[in-house]
């Protein structure tokens, strides 16, 4: 029996190691997998059964995922993205111009698409846009990781962490923007203040020679099509239809299609973090069983106390975690300690390079392109960011 429960929390430990580093030490597993073997030893050693652990996974939560990423990737496929950045440029020349539009434009993008995808599509687009106007890429990569994630936070399709605190609280898509606006829209100005301060090459209000000007590709039958399908959604999610429920419908008209090959749509899904999505809500079921939760009961019994072990646990085994842990600890009708925890795991990102998917998916980007963004680089602009902006949290959700 000692031998047995040894094995359990042996492999419950290394399980959240695993999803802390994102890999294992000599072992090619990445987040997904880790949290997939993970569940299937814990199921092995008899914790939970198969049955337990299916049901543990919530459904409404991979399908709005899985829709959301049907749509980005149509809007992606039709040239949406590389054009909202485009109309945004057109209004500046200047290199404090450009750090402003990137910084709304992420933002705002990220709040209304998965802040992921943002990250992703942004990122080259930034690097391109620096090199032809001659600036250093740095402050304006911090900028797009800062944004995507700051700007998330006033939706509850910005992130995962915000689709599953919508799945788990109820909470109406309107309800949360109102609560969370305010948060995302401030953090952005301390965000641009932030980089002002730190890179003075930022400040010029001098318009630059060569304005950065991009060839977009858009395919306009489906880039209307996607924008139409689109807008509704956004007006279902607004006037409080199910949000899950109206995420599949759009999906599922988008696929309806004679032109774009579907192999190219699902190409463009996510399929690793729905993987990692299932294990972990797997892993939480183990950890209810386990009542392993119960240090945290009385850790989380005011705002700033929730605040910052949300933001602590985060950093340490990354917000999509953080928050199935603690969730079964918040009542469903606590509506603001679950606004607490949208905006603490979400800003809690900014802290340090490995706080957030969208930084790491930044800085690989750029390393493939023959940037480097360092740790510590990062952590200057983050640590100081995330301290503000959860204070801000504090002060207008508290």
């Amino acid at each position: 029996m000692i031998v047995l429960e040894y094995g359990i929390y042996s492999v419950l430990g290394l399980t959240y190691l695993g999803l802390a580093l994102g890999s294992l030490p000599g072992l090619r597993m990445n987040r997904a997998t880790i949290a997939l073997v993970g569940s299937a030893f814990l199921i092995a050693l008899g914790v939970v059964t198969l049955q337990e652990a299916w049901e543990a996974i919530d459904a409404k939560t991979i399908v709005f995922l899985l829709s959301m990423m049907v749509v980005n990737a149509n809007l992606a496929y039709a040239g949406f993205f590389p054009q909202a950045l485009s109309v945004l440029l057109s209004f500046t020349r200047s290199p404090l111009g450009v750090l402003i539009a990137l910084t709304f434009g992420s933002g705002i993008l990220s709040a209304i698409f998965l802040n992921d995808t943002i990250a992703l599509i942004f990122t080259p687009l930034t690097l391109s846009l620096t090199q032809a106007l001659g600036l250093n890429p740095i402050p304006y990569l911090l900028a797009v990781a800062g944004a995507t994630n700051i700007g998330s936070v006033a939706t509850l399709s910005g992130n995962p962490q915000n689709i599953l605190i919508g799945s788990f609280s109820g909470i109406g898509y309107l309800e949360f923007l109102q609560a969370l606006i305010p948060v995302a829209l401030i953090g952005l100005i301390i965000q641009i203040g932030l980089l002002w301060l730190l890179y003075p090459d930022v400040r010029s209000l001098q318009a630059c020679d060569n304005l950065f000007t991009t060839k977009t590709r858009i395919f306009k039958p489906l880039y209307q099509k996607t924008l139409i399908i689109t807008t509704g959604l956004l007006i279902a999610f607004v006037a409080g239809l199910p949000l899950t429920e109206s995420a599949l419908v759009a999906a599922s008209l988008l696929l309806i299609t004679r032109r774009v090959k579907p192999q190219r749509i699902l190409k463009k899904v996510d399929w690793n973090l729905l993987v990692m999505f299932s294990g972990l809500f797997i892993l939480t079921r183990v950890t209810q069983k386990l009542n392993l939760l119960q240090p945290f009961t009385h850790a989380i019994n005011s705002a700033a106390s929730l605040l910052g072990v949300t933001a602590i646990l985060s950093n340490l085994i990354s917000n999509v975690p953080a928050v199935l842990l603690l969730q079964p600890l918040i009542p469903k009708d606590d509506t603001h300690s679950w606004l607490l925890l949208a905006a603490g795991s979400t800003l809690a990102g900014n802290l340090t390079l490995f706080g957030s998917v969208a930084n790491l998916i930044v800085a690989e980007a750029a390393n493939e392109l023959g940037y480097k963004l360092t740790f510590w680089e990062h952590l200057r602009f983050g640590a100081p960011l995330t301290v503000c902006t959860l204070f801000l949290v504090y002060l207008l959700v508290h």
